[in-house]
């Protein structure tokens, strides 16, 4: 049996941005087809946030989710851990506007960014500080994009692929069960393959007019295409043999949603099949640092994963960051119906 840390995932939700585009209204302002679009991405629609949504707001729906299913409330949250590269405000983090709007109680909180890998990255971190610190109760892990902020809907590029939309998991103390292993992997020779460098410090707004060629998203699909195959089965190899598991034994996938014809292209290149993944890419669009927990969370919806599953996450995130874990899954739903269980 894997060795199993202890720190599982013991409640999942979502939210998604509530305006619907699909291809055809998209293609309307682009010059391609719809069917293109499916073709190369396997993409229909995407959702994206009205005017009046917020990336905060997104979250703070996932998360009271992903408390009810947990079967806790705030006064048992001990850290806040959020991924994204979209949040509210450039600070404070946005982990301390939900610590706020969820009225948490001391603990800790803080903003992880590794773009697309951010969800995956955060669950890591957020188990290794509760293994290290045995007072941490429960975590809360978002991941949560305002993609279509920063993107033109006249680029094609980025505008066929992304959406809007939070995930969240809490974690707790489960025996037999959690985290087992995790690696990550580093090729910063396209660091300039996906970005937006308005806003940073070298392209700050405040004596400047609009450029959509630095205040909107920049993507080169082609290098993130060949980082994604080079590298992504790497990192799910390393985690597996961590854990002391051919990755082929694993009962389940749940990848980065970035793109249906990559998933299923790598699920081909590592030989395995689609059966023993979920995808959502192709009806709701790519949800940068949540589509992870998205899926996930619709995986769980949709009675996917049972006890004792072992399952591997695995994201490729702009610069390019790459992560991996894998997890004995729990019982959710026997744990949180056990009256002596105590989170």
């Amino acid at each position: 049996m894997l060795q199993s840390s202890g720190v599982a995932v013991t409640g999942v939700g979502h939210k998604l941005g509530s305006l619907v585009e699909d291809n055809e209204t998209l293609c309307r302002n682009l010059d391609i087809t719809p069917e293109w679009i499916i073709e190369k991405t396997g993409i229909e629609r995407r959702y994206l946030a009205a005017p009046d949504e917020t990336a905060s707001g997104l979250s703070l729906a996932a998360a009271r989710d992903a408390m009810a299913s947990a079967g806790i409330d705030a006064s048992q949250i001990d850290l806040i851990v959020c991924c994204t590269f979209s949040a509210d405000y450039r600070f404070p983090a946005l982990a301390s506007k939900i610590h706020l709007d969820l009225g948490v109680k001391g603990g800790q909180m803080m903003d992880v960014q590794a773009n697309c890998a951010g969800f995956v990255t955060g669950l890591t971190v957020a188990s290794d500080r509760m293994r290290l610190d045995p007072e941490l109760r429960n975590a809360l892990v978002i991941g949560v994009e305002l993609n279509s902020r920063f993107i033109s809907r006249s680029n094609a590029d980025a505008a066929i692929y992304h959406s809007d939309g939070a995930g969240a998991v809490v974690l707790s103390r489960i025996p037999d069960a959690g985290i087992v292993s995790s690696a990550f992997h580093t090729d910063s020779s396209n660091y300039e393959a996906v970005r937006v460098r308005g806003g940073g410090s070298t392209f700050t707004r405040p004596d400047r007019a609009f450029d959509p060629a630095i205040d909107t998203m920049e993507l080169n699909g082609i290098a993130t295409w060949k980082q994604a195959i080079t590298h992504l089965p790497t990192v799910i190899r390393r985690a597996s043999e961590k854990a002391g598991l051919n990755y082929r034994e694993a009962d389940f996938f749940v990848f980065h949603q970035a793109n249906l014809r990559l998933i299923e292209y790598l699920v081909r290149k590592m030989g395995g099949d689609m059966s023993k993944t979920y995808t959502n890419v192709g009806r709701i669009g790519n949800t940068g640092a949540a589509s992870t927990a998205i899926a996930l969370s619709e995986a769980v919806e949709r009675g996917r994963l049972k006890a004792g599953d072992v399952v591997i996450f695995a994201a490729v995130g702009a610069g390019f960051s790459f992560g991996a874990s894998v997890w004995r899954w729990a019982d959710v739903k026997a744990v949180n119906s056990d009256p002596d269980w105590v989170a």
